[in-house]
């Protein structure tokens, strides 16, 4: 153990965590990373090695040990598009196993990434899951900071927009026409950064979204722009949608998450205004679809070449 005092982020082997690693290698602090993963390594953003936990969130004694030591611990977890665990292990009971462990280590923040529209009665087991754990936090001893993103710009675009690069065709969940608030992870990952430092923050749950709302077939759309490719897509009816997100639980049920999550993304408001959010965070650029596709699937992004 080092004499440095920790970040810990569990959930940090994800797309959120990976990219909040490499910011926090500005720190002066070691970071830690909590994870499912045996043979995990990671890299800060200046190089340095960040210190590993290998254990499970179900494990309370695999908890204790990663809690140990840590002066903030970051909550970026998920079993959402995880093959094992479910939402009520993970999101549910993990994190309250998380921030009971954080209150006798004497943690002194706690930050908790939830989702745009947790509530108790949601109708997806995720928001259900996540506002569960927003509420153990309320009632905690923690000094807390819960952020509520809308659904992620990069996961969205690999689900469904690469396979314009490789495949040729896109796979749009439902009619594609309902309105929904995509947000970059690399801005999240921002957010979580600044909510360590910034008291403004503390005690608040706040919504973060991106800067444009946008229909699935326009997602699209944006996407084989920036990507140089033909904006050719297959529609998934929604009553399929609704037959797999039953049919699929017994035996894959990320799939059957997954499939849900399209029905309720193309039949629900998923809009979010960010006027308010960008004039209280000018500093924070709200990064765009387009900016993203570019960035990840244009003619010199990695992914292409």
């Amino acid at each position: 153990m080092t004499s440095r005092a920790v970040i810990l982020v569990v959930g940090g082997t994800g797309r959120l965590g990976r990219h909040l690693i490499a910011r926090l290698g500005s720190k002066d602090e070691t970071v830690r990373v909590f994870t499912r993963i045996p043979n995990f390594t990671a890299a800060c953003g200046d190089g340095r090695d960040v210190e590993v936990v290998v254990g499970d969130v179900r494990d309370p004694g695999a908890i204790e040990r990663a809690v140990s030591g840590a002066r903030v611990v970051i909550s970026a977890m998920s079993a959402f598009g995880a093959t094992g665990g479910s939402l009520r292990h993970v999101d549910g009971e993990g994190n309250e196993r998380l921030i009971g462990a954080c209150e006798r280590h004497g943690v002194e923040q706690f930050i908790l990434v939830s989702v745009r529209g947790a509530s108790a009665a949601h109708p997806m087991e995720l928001h259900r899951m996540k506002y569960r754990a927003e509420q153990r936090l309320l009632r905690s001893t923690l000094a807390w900071s819960v952020l509520r993103p809308s659904s992620f710009t990069e996961t969205f675009q690999q689900l469904i927009c690469a396979p314009l690069v490789h495949h040729g065709q896109a796979m749009i969940f439902g009619e594609g026409r309902n309105p929904i608030n995509f947000v970059s992870v690399c801005d999240v990952a921002r957010f979580l950064e600044r909510a360590m430092s910034d008291d403004s923050m503390r005690g608040q749950a706040l919504e973060i979204g991106g800067p444009e709302n946008l229909t699935l077939t326009r997602f699209v759309e944006v996407f084989a722009a920036e990507a140089g490719v033909a904006a050719r897509a297959k529609h998934i009816p929604r009553i399929l949608m609704r037959l797999l997100s039953v049919a699929a639980r017994p035996f894959n049920p990320a799939f059957a998450r997954k499939a849900h999550a399209g029905l309720v993304m193309d039949t629900t408001d998923m809009r979010f205004d960010s006027t308010s959010l960008q004039a209280r965070f000018p500093t924070i650029h709200l990064t765009s679809a387009g900016e993203v596709a570019r960035r990840d699937y244009g003619p010199s992004a990695p992914q292409r070449a």
